[in-house]
């Protein structure tokens, strides 16, 4: 489903609201939208719309919109888990809150992933193309409105922070994998589609179409076989996803593959990057000085 192609989107979601399904005529209004009611991501909200908007084949979902192009929904149905639906964008501009929109949609959401066949709405990710893990806390009104309309959080996730003006060097790092006949190579256009499978297969299939859909994408290879991959930008100017076999253990090949990613965007023009829906925490702070900062909360509800 891809309401933003359709050419028409007319669709009336949620009776007197309104609210309909978005088309392609809306996509800069979806973006400015977000711009406007994402006040710790403007810089980023068109290129997040347009990856929401981009998603992967196979993926269910829509965009919804109110009457007056004031704030969008972006709604999608997991593919891991056929009765859970998301909420993976809720954007309202701040001169219409307090008038109920940001409750209309969440409805008119919740209308749709119920059509959909879903038993339950989660205001959390949904790799492989989501905005954030979850409600970043900062955005209080958000969160707000989650727990008054009753959903329940569940789970809490973060993101680390790195500034790109550190020490990013690893020459050193390069010449002693050589000598254990390691090479790392930044990933031409050409290798993305044997990374990918090699992710698909050591991991899964969300990391392996954000590694072919990345900016950026470095693997290390031992004897014709991958060891490890590392990739930024599929979620716009975030760094992830990153993995290494067993058979890299210990060889420091995750921390070149990081450095060689986080170099990258500062080429790119970024003076800092997210590493996004962090795992390993001690990794990240030695190997950058990455540090905890954005905290997000993940909200579900079961639906009638």
């Amino acid at each position: 489903m891809n309401p933003l192609g359709n050419g028409h989107g007319t669709h009336e979601t949620h009776g007197a609201s309104g609210i309909r399904e978005a088309a392609a005529a809306d996509a800069a209004a979806l973006a400015g939208i977000a711009e406007s009611a994402l006040t710790l991501d403007a810089g980023e909200a068109a290129s997040l719309v347009a990856r929401l908007a981009e998603p992967p084949g196979r993926r269910r979902w829509t965009a919804l919109v109110t009457r007056g192009l004031d704030g969008v929904a972006f709604v999608s149905m997991s593919a891991r888990d056929p009765y859970a639906g998301h909420v993976d964008l809720l954007a309202v501009r701040p001169e219409v809150r307090g008038a109920g929109l940001g409750r209309a949609l969440v409805a008119a959401a919740e209308d749709w992933l119920r059509g959909q066949g879903a038993t339950e709405v989660r205001l959390a990710g949904n790799p492989p193309a989501y905005a954030w893990p979850g409600i970043d806390v900062r955005y209080t009104e958000a969160a707000c409105l989650a727990e008054s309309l009753g959903y329940e959080r569940y789970d809490v996730a973060w993101n680390m922070t790195v500034d790109l003006a550190r020490d990013l060097s690893v020459d050193a790092d390069l010449a002693r994998l050589a000598d254990l006949g390691v090479t790392v190579h930044a990933a031409a256009p050409g290798d993305r589609a044997a990374v990918s499978a090699f992710v698909g297969e050591q991991w899964n299939g969300n990391w392996a179409w954000e590694a072919e859909q990345a900016v950026g994408c470095h693997y290390a290879v031992r004897e014709g076989k991958l060891l490890g991959f590392a990739a930024w930008g599929a979620r716009p100017a975030w760094f992830g996803p990153m993995g290494t076999t067993p058979a890299a253990r210990g060889l420091g090949v995750g921390r070149v593959l990081l450095r060689r990613c986080l170099a990258e965007q500062r080429a790119a023009g970024m003076s800092s990057a997210q590493i996004g829906w962090v795992g390993p925490l001690h990794f990240y702070a030695r190997a950058v000085g990455a540090h905890a900062e954005r905290v997000f909360w993940l909200y579900r509800r079961g639906l009638r």
